[in-house]
């Protein structure tokens, strides 16, 4: 029978590892799933929500962004999916993910109007930092 091993790692520790049925987590390109047998894969995480479904329950840590790897552990067909976060804990269960930031947040989601006012801004402080260069020479 297939199985997948997890491993949620931080710099200071290992977190979590163990046998899992699936693990769900958000990157840069949407929500994703991992089950025994995946291809293998290497990816980004966005903060916020990492699931593990396990036989006793689903264990959920609350992670500021990372990367996870998905490939053969080495044994027969077992996979290995490990998690690499900077930031995490166990959730709680309550309220969302600390990590999750809103609109308000570094990590923001600009409307299309701040987005085209930042690029105007960038532009023209690039367009400055020309002529100066151009004067220059």
């Amino acid at each position: 029978m297939a199985t997948l091993k997890v491993e949620i790692v931080s710099p200071e520790a290992l977190l979590w590892e163990g046998e899992a049925s699936a693990l769900i987590a958000k990157s840069s390109e949407g929500d994703f799933t991992i089950l025994p047998q995946h291809t293998p894969t290497v990816g980004d995480l966005v903060p916020g929500l990492v699931r593990v479904g396990t036989s006793e329950g689903e264990i959920t840590f609350d992670q500021a962004g990372g990367y996870f790897q998905v490939g053969p552990e080495g044994t027969e067909g077992v996979t290995l999916a490990t998690v690499l976060v900077g930031i995490a804990e166990r959730y709680s269960g309550t309220g969302g993910s600390k990590f999750h930031f809103d609109a308000q947040g570094a990590g923001a989601v600009l409307t299309p109007e701040e987005i085209a006012r930042s690029a105007a801004h960038a532009n023209h402080k690039q367009d400055a930092h020309w002529e100066q260069d151009a004067s220059k020479q």
